[in-house]
């Protein structure tokens, strides 16, 4: 059967159904589905050719699934052993006092980087955040934008879902997107601790009953033994880079891929930290944690498909010449959008590096450069309402949903600056 090309105005529409369905609250994967058969039937396509589409789509995306499946044995060994409340708690208690926003923000950056998602790593450190903020006389709004800054930080050098899915995207190595997204998450950081400081009495202050420390962490591992996973994952995905810079031979032809480095981190950090025993919880845990998340990357690579099956790409190039842009600005921008409409960074690259992809690479943008844009971008607006991170983050500072929004623009600055570095050192400079 011949491949259907959808019109870019059902590519529009069922884009735009999705984002509807998701505000009103439809399941996430079920609105994506949607948005992508509705697209695709308005588009031109027929009932046959709407259900390949969706299945390419949705084929696109396994490379990104088996390795985020892989990454949950690291991420539950990290959050059910208590190892990344041990480093948070280090890292406060070591900077603590005058240097709380940067504790703060640094925490949450290095938790989000060691591969826990960045609404785990918020909540993860919030308690800390709170009782440290209570003390010290800053506001939730500061609080929160330190941890979701220095969480968006930690974000695009990790080896979360988002990072995955854009390496895969684009067909580079996912130790490449974390090493290359170094400068602009330092910058984000940066950034971070300067906004926060700035807006530290801004909003409402801590009460006592937001305190809520954790009641036993006797059972949480020194600091020493719950760096283990995160040092050892960083190691091995250093391993093909390293080789390829020196030109070792053996290092280059080992080709270790993040499906068995990161399942291999976290069985070394489990038994670093004694707890060999608990493999079928640590293992069963990361599994359901990651089981949502594969769910929606599902979801994801069905609108994908229908975008790339589509003419819109080509019209957005054609509007770029028009306007005599540069067509670099289409890879941060196609982040941001995309991330904006699903309020997510994973499902957004997903979208941006399926559908824009191929057009970005046509431009002439290389491909470690488009895929950092993309992934920097896809931090810009990702905290909106219609995504999970926005409420959990919210319960996280006992806020209401007015005040969370505040947020949102200060949060914009951080993904902002890290997309306008990350643009302008590999769009341009390099």
């Amino acid at each position: 059967m011949e491949a259907a090309t959808i019109h870019w105005y059902g590519a529009l529409i069922g884009l735009a159904i999705a984002i509807i369905l998701i505000l009103k609250k439809l399941n996430p994967v079920y609105s994506l589905f949607l948005g992508a058969i509705t697209g695709s039937l308005i588009g031109g396509a027929d009932f046959l050719q709407t259900t390949t589409i969706i299945i390419n789509g949705t084929q696109s995306i396994i490379g990104i699934v088996v390795r985020v499946l892989a990454a949950g044995v690291l991420a539950g060994v990290m959050m059910d052993s208590g190892a990344a409340e041990t480093i948070a708690q280090t890292i406060v208690r070591k900077l603590g006092g005058s240097k709380a926003i940067l504790a703060l923000a640094l925490a949450t950056m290095i938790i989000t980087a060691v591969g826990v998602f960045i609404p785990v790593a918020v909540l993860i450190v919030a308690p800390i955040g709170l009782s440290v903020a209570k003390t010290m006389g800053f506001s939730k709004i500061a609080l929160l934008l330190a941890l979701s800054g220095g969480g968006k930080a930690g974000n695009v050098i990790s080896p979360n879902p988002n990072s995955i899915a854009v390496a895969n995207g684009f067909g580079v190595e996912l130790s490449d997107v974390m090493l290359y997204g170094f400068i602009p998450a330092v910058f984000g950081l940066l950034v971070t601790v300067f906004v926060a400081t700035m807006i530290r009495n801004k909003g409402s202050e801590i009460k006592d009953s937001d305190i809520k420390m954790p009641a036993d962490t006797s059972d949480y591992p020194p600091f020493r033994k719950a760096i283990v996973a995160p040092v050892v994952a960083i190691l091995l995905l250093m391993v093909n880079p390293v080789g390829s810079v020196f030109g070792i031979p053996a290092l280059q032809s080992l080709k270790l891929d993040a499906m068995y480095v990161l399942p291999v981190a976290g069985i070394i950090g489990m038994m670093a930290m004694g707890k060999a025993k608990k493999i079928l919880d640590y293992t069963a845990s990361g599994m359901n944690r990651m089981t949502a998340t594969v769910l929606i990357l599902i979801g994801a690579g069905a609108i994908a498909g229908l975008i790339s099956a589509s003419d819109l790409s080509v019209r957005i190039v054609a509007l770029i010449n028009e306007s005599g842009i540069s067509g670099t600005f289409l890879a941060p921008i196609a982040g941001v959008l995309m991330a904006a409409a699903t309020a997510s960074t994973s499902t957004g690259v997903i979208l941006a590096s399926g559908s824009f992809g191929k057009t970005i690479l046509d431009i002439g943008t290389a491909p470690i450069a488009a895929a950092v844009m993309v992934h920097t971008g896809a931090t810009v607006i990702d905290q909106l309402p219609q995504g999970n991170y926005f409420h959990v983050t919210a319960g996280s500072m006992y806020m209401s949903i007015k005040e969370r929004m505040e947020v949102v623009p200060y949060e914009a600055i951080i993904g902002g600056v890290m997309t306008i570095v990350s643009t302008v050192l590999y769009g341009f400079i390099f």
